[in-house]
């Protein structure tokens, strides 16, 4: 809904002209503008079809032979909101599906299992100030670990976008 909202705010600026094709060259500078700004909102999309999701709710994007895990919008709301996170040491080997940290939030705790094998390279320090980000931005500043992927045959054993959503709606029968 704020996605249709954000697109008629776009469309209203554009000129009425628009209508017909032309050149680059002949838009008006702020209608060039516009345009980049809706690349970067499909940029996005592209962005969460990149992640991969295990059973357990976790996601993981690859970057070369790093990994990035986090909690999908799914399990975020439904820990409701999160007050701490327990994240492991920096340096710490994970097996694929071995619980490497905890959240806690008002309403319950969860484990967390690494959905990839490798070793911590980064952990999120700014959720120890502010476990909150897990919430408002599950999929960006509300990250959990970045590890390296030691056996990527693993990425395949794993759920792109279109299979979770299966899953999710698979749970609610």
């Amino acid at each position: 809904m704020a996605m249709r909202a954000a697109m008629r705010c776009l469309s209203a600026n554009f000129p009425s002209g628009l209508g017909q094709l032309s050149p680059v060259a002949a838009l008006p500078a702020a209608a060039t503008r516009l345009r980049w700004t809706a690349r970067t909102l499909s940029t996005n999309t592209v962005h969460c079809q990149a992640l991969k999701f295990t059973d357990k709710h976790e996601w993981v994007q690859v970057q070369g032979n790093i990994g990035t895990v986090g909690i999908s919008n799914y399990a975020q709301e439904a820990l409701g909101d999160v007050v701490y996170c327990g994240l492991p040491e920096v340096g710490q080997s994970l097996e694929q599906m071995e619980e490497f940290g905890a959240l806690e939030s008002v309403k319950a705790a969860s484990e967390l299992y690494s959905p990839l094998t490798g070793e911590v390279k980064e952990i999120n320090t700014e959720l120890a100030d502010n476990p909150g980000l897990v919430n408002k931005a599950c999929y960006t500043d509300g990250w959990l670990i970045k590890m390296t992927i030691d056996r990527p045959e693993e990425l395949e054993g794993l759920m792109d976008q279109a299979a979770y959503d299966n899953f999710l709606k698979s749970m609610e029968s």
